[in-house]
């Protein structure tokens, strides 16, 4: 009974620790009686949990306000010094590596491009290390001042163990089949940056979606979707303010709902797939079929689909393809709002943020054509905020979270 007594005075502890630092990351700086009206603690709980923070450096005064007639009311925030944090994102193209402190500000940043159509595991995993020890130098931080790496990945990531490390990788589109990208990774930042960081290993469009939800299109949405488009597609959703990732965390395949039956194949060998018709490659591809011609050696697809944009004006090849993507789009983009009746749906990664920089009004009237009109009059479809950098920021939110959750322990 003791010792339930002392873990539950423990957990309670680490709950209001918790609660606190989630107010003061988002909301702050905010003083101790701001706090205490946020979150429902009382003032004597607050100022004795902030005083074990500041006395362990996670939380710092950030200034003065004036009160009514009283003593200036100190404010209160994370110290965005204190720990460090790494975003991860392999993406179709690059391996995008980026150092970030606790307020995410980019402190260092690494790009290792990606042989076209190649993601063998071995070269991944090099990039991936190179990118690490590259900005660990460049922002002159120590090791043991880094909170963990957070690693975006296309594909299911199956939760095997306790630890984030032991994650398998199911990339069907990449020819990864259970491919234990943990255990890789945790061998090898043993060996480079002189620690074993440790390690979240998420879904690509997850972890645009936390970003989002956290910093960008989709702050104050208890309900959305937020779709990846890149050379593939997927999409993250949001349900009463948390991810729904399904029976086996593979809920999200958006790219791979059927839209022509027996229509093209899809890189995942299925026919008809949304991926087929609106991931940069199958535009590409088709473009390259309707002019009867072959890509530009060397061409990489993030310019290739720039220069099909900027040359529909005067290409009618170039203006047919968009005109199909736009539709096959919208239809996608309206099954989402008919199976998942969201707030806002958010139009994201590299390749949808050019197709929505150009297209965005005539996407929302190919949506607005193909939905149900009830849920689409409660539905706003916008723009990613936070650019082609997101799904790297929102993998560096994954220690975060984990370190507010822990109540500033690591």
């Amino acid at each position: 009974m003791a010792a339930q007594r002392r873990a539950t005075t423990r957990d309670l502890r680490r709950g209001n620790r918790s609660v606190l630092l989630w107010s003061l990351y988002f909301d702050g700086p905010l003083s101790r009686q701001d706090l205490s009206a946020r979150t429902g603690l009382s003032v004597t709980t607050v100022s004795t949990v902030v005083g074990e923070l500041l006395g362990e450096g996670v939380v710092v005064e950030a200034g003065a306000i004036d009160s009514d007639g009283g003593r200036p009311r100190i404010l209160l925030r994370v110290d965005p010094d204190r720990r460090y944090v790494i975003g991860v994102d392999v993406g179709e193209t690059r391996v995008r590596v980026e150092l970030y402190d606790l307020a995410m500000n980019e402190r260092a940043k690494a790009d290792h491009p990606l042989e076209s159509g190649r993601h063998d595991v071995g070269p991944v995993v090099e990039r991936i290390l190179a990118g690490l020890d590259e900005v660990i130098v460049a922002a002159a931080v120590d090791p043991a001042d880094i909170l963990g790496v957070g690693v975006a990945v296309s594909g299911v990531v199956e939760r095997v163990g306790a630890s984030g490390g032991g994650a398998l990788v199911h990339g069907q589109t990449f020819d990864w089949d259970a491919v234990p990208l943990g255990r890789l990774l945790r061998t090898g930042t043993g060996a480079h940056p002189g620690t074993a960081l440790p390690l979240h290993i998420e879904n690509g469009a997850t972890t645009l979606g936390q970003a989002e939800m956290w910093f960008g299109a989709g702050r104050g949405a208890d309900h959305a979707v937020i779709a990846l488009i890149g050379s593939g597609v997927g999409a993250a959703v949001v349900a009463n303010g948390s991810f729904y990732r399904g029976a086996t965390s593979s809920a999200g395949e958006w790219g791979h709902t059927v839209v022509q039956v027996g229509g093209r194949r899809c890189r995942c060998g299925a026919r008809g797939c949304l991926e087929a018709y609106v991931g940069a490659e199958g535009i590409l591809d088709r473009y390259h079929q309707a002019r009867r011609g072959r890509p530009a050696p060397g061409a990489d697809e993030e310019s290739a689909l720039a220069g099909l944009l900027a040359g529909a004006d005067s290409s009618p090849a170039a203006r047919r393809v968009l005109d199909e993507t736009t539709v096959y789009l919208g239809a996608g983009i309206a099954n989402l709002v008919n199976l998942f009746n969201p707030r806002r749906i958010i139009l994201g990664g590299w390749a949808g943020l050019l197709l929505g920089g150009r297209l965005l009004p005539q996407i929302r009237e190919a949506v607005a054509g193909q939905a149900l009109r009830h849920p689409y009059e409660r539905t706003t479809v916008e723009l990613c905020r936070l650019g082609p950098d997101a799904v790297a920021l929102g993998a560096a939110t994954l220690p975060v979270e984990r370190f507010l959750a822990a109540g500033g322990t690591s």
